[in-house]
Parts: C-alpha cells; sequence; structure tokens
C-alpha cells in the first residue's frame, strides 16, 4: 500500500450507535458528537434512527427526539463533514428522504436485504434526482453467494448509486469470505467498493483490513465502537491503523481520539464489549440490531437470550423481522415449560 491510496470514511455512530443507546439520543448529544467529528474532518456523517429514516415505531423501538431534529442539528454544526442518513425501502419512504434532503444531507444510503436490490431502484433515483451522493447498502451480505452479491450489486449501479456497500450486518463474515467478495465486487462493478462490519467475532478490522486490502476505498467505523451488537470497526483505531499503513483518511488523530475519550465514552450505557449475546450474534449470523430486542424477550419470559438467537439464525430471519424474536421466545418458553412438566 502507498501513500497515495485514500480511504474515505463514514462515522456511523449516530445511526447505527443508535441501536446501542436505545435510540435515545438528544439533540444536545448529537451536536457535540457531530461537531467534533466535523472539527476531526471526518468526511461522512450518517445521522437517523438505527434502522434508518422513519424507524421510531413500536417494531424497531420509539426514538427519544424526531430524527429529522437530529439530523438539523448535525448539520448545524458541519462545515467540513458532510451528513448522510439511511433509508430502508419499506420503512423510510421517498417523502422522508425528500424532508431529510430538504435539511441538508448530502448522502442517502439506500439499503435493503443482500437479495433484494430490485426494491431500492425508486429511492436510489430519487435520491440522485435530489442531487444527494447515492449509496447502495447490501446487508446482511454473508447470506447470499458470491454471485448473488455480484448480480445485486450490478442492479443497485444501474439505478445510478454512486457507491455499493458489502455489509457485514451480523458481523459472521470471516476475513477470507471479505477478501473474496470485495475483489469479485471490483472486477464486476463499476463504482467504489465499500465495507461495513460489525464485531461480534472480534474481526471488524480485521474484516475492514481484508476489505481495504482488497480494494474497498468506502469504509464505515463507530466512534468508542459505538453500534449494534458488539458494535463496529472501531473509527479512532481505524485511522490510526491506516495511519501506521500508509494510507490517508484525512481525519484528525487526536481530534478524534479525544472525542472519543471525552464525549462519545460518558454517554455509553456500558463499554462495548462482545458480551455471549453479541457473540452468538455473530456466530449464528443474526442481524445485530435484535440484540436488545432478544435479551428483552429472553428476560420476560424468562429463557436464555442465547436461545433466542440461535433459533432465529437456524430461520434465517433478516432485518425487518423484528416482530419473530417475540413469536420465537414464547415457542422456546411453551417447550421448556412442557419439558419441565414432563420431567
Amino acid at each position: 500500500m502507498t501513500k497515495e491510496r485514500e480511504i474515505l470514511i463514514t462515522e456511523v455512530a449516530l445511526r447505527d450507535g443508535s441501536h446501542a443507546v436505545a435510540h435515545q439520543y438528544t439533540v444536545g448529544k448529537v451536536l457535540a458528537i457531530a461537531k467534533g467529528l466535523n472539527e476531526a474532518k471526518v468526511p461522512y456523517i450518517e445521522v437517523s434512527h438505527g434502522d434508518g429514516l422513519a424507524g421510531s415505531s413500536l417494531q424497531y423501538g420509539f426514538s427519544r427526539t424526531n430524527e429529522l431534529e437530529l439530523i438539523e442539528a448535525a448539520v448545524s454544526v458541519c462545515d467540513t463533514s458532510k451528513v448522510a442518513v439511511l433509508l430502508l425501502p419499506g420503512i423510510g419512504t421517498v417523502k422522508d428522504l425528500k424532508q431529510a434532503a430538504s435539511l441538508g444531507v448530502k448522502m442517502a444510503r439506500v439499503a435493503t436485504h443482500v437479495t433484494e436490490a430490485d426494491v431500492s431502484a425508486q429511492h436510489i433515483d430519487v435520491a440522485k434526482s435530489l442531487g444527494l451522493e447515492t449509496v447502495g447498502f447490501l446487508m446482511m451480505s454473508h447470506m447470499a453467494s458470491v454471485a448473488q452479491l455480484v448480480e445485486q450489486a450490478k442492479l443497485m449501479e444501474s439505478y445510478g448509486a454512486d457507491v455499493i456497500y458489502m455489509v457485514d450486518s451480523a458481523g459472521a463474515l470471516l476475513p477470507h469470505e471479505v477478501t473474496e467478495r470485495i475483489k469479485a465486487l471490483k472486477e464486476y462493478v463499476g463504482v467504489e467498493i465499500g465495507f461495513h462490519g460489525h464485531n461480534n467475532l472480534s474481526l471488524a478490522m480485521g474484516n475492514t483490513l481484508a476489505a481495504i486490502e482488497a480494494g474497498a476505498t468506502r469504509i464505515d467505523g463507530s466512534i468508542r465502537c459505538l453500534g449494534a451488537g458488539a458494535g463496529n470497526t472501531q473509527t479512532e483505531v481505524l485511522v490510526a491503523v491506516l495511519d501506521r499503513m500508509g494510507i490517508q483518511t484525512g481525519v484528525d488523530l487526536y481530534k478524534i481520539m479525544d472525542l472519543a475519550e471525552n464525549v462519545v465514552a460518558p454517554i455509553l450505557p456500558k463499554p462495548q464489549e462482545i458480551t455471549k449475546d453479541s457473540l452468538v450474534l455473530g456466530y449464528a449470523g443474526v442481524y445485530s440490531s435484535f440484540l436488545l430486542h432478544a435479551q428483552r424477550a429472553a428476560e420476560k419470559y424468562n429463557i436464555d437470550s442465547r436461545d433466542i438467537l440461535i433459533e432465529l439464525g437456524r430461520r434465517k430471519v433478516v432485518g425487518g423481522q423484528e416482530d419473530m424474536i417475540v413469536d420465537v421466545a414464547t415457542e422456546i418458553a411453551k417447550e421448556s415449560k412442557s419439558q419441565s412438566l414432563t420431567s
């Protein structure tokens, strides 16, 4: 790798990290974090509910603060960084996208399950018409073959996406699997390729470096590892590692470190670490945002949350099927009760 190579980082703590704080961000917290990220010259800052625009709901979790207020707050303190939003078709609408754009958002990331890129066509087209840099975001990429991933990425490219992301939503991929997928995308897709990882198997950094080695130029990070499950690739660590490798990010290392230590760490409900539950997310290949939902269901039905997650993985449940968590929990609880009565 040479000094000429550059990686553009998107900071996701104000979106993916929303899961970790149960969507309880306030305007004050978003202002403080976004201001610090801007001063550290992080290129992109993603702000929205953890499940994207309009995600605040009974099924996904209600936001403490209207996400449009949070987006507006972030935009107000960013003169270097660009604010981005995530949109999942079927949750967020074209109207939501237009509202976000009117507040000064510069990037839209349109996310679908890895085999459902066809539902992104309208939203990618509208994002482009609004003058937004547009990203196709293929979630749960471990659930598709390399050929399927390439096929779906090419669909998003044909709709007008400027960048295609391979997203390891469950933190389930191993480095060689990341390498194989990114190399294939680089070979067959004509736009920039990005990678978004989760740390459920303690492989977020390893997988990110594998993606970069294979040709990815857009990378997601989460300051202080603030993201769903065990969090994402830790931004301040990533900046330091890439600097050691001679890869430019444009991010001020001291400022991003200070922001992580002095502003972000104090708002964490608990330190981001790999617990038994987040480990099972990666092991079973379950969507990282299911963690808190599964833990709450386990407590309600007095069962082991790992049993819920393993069964969700066996059923290949994907993002948007959060209602299945309670269904699985009740089934496990009934089975456990039946076994106790017959033993």
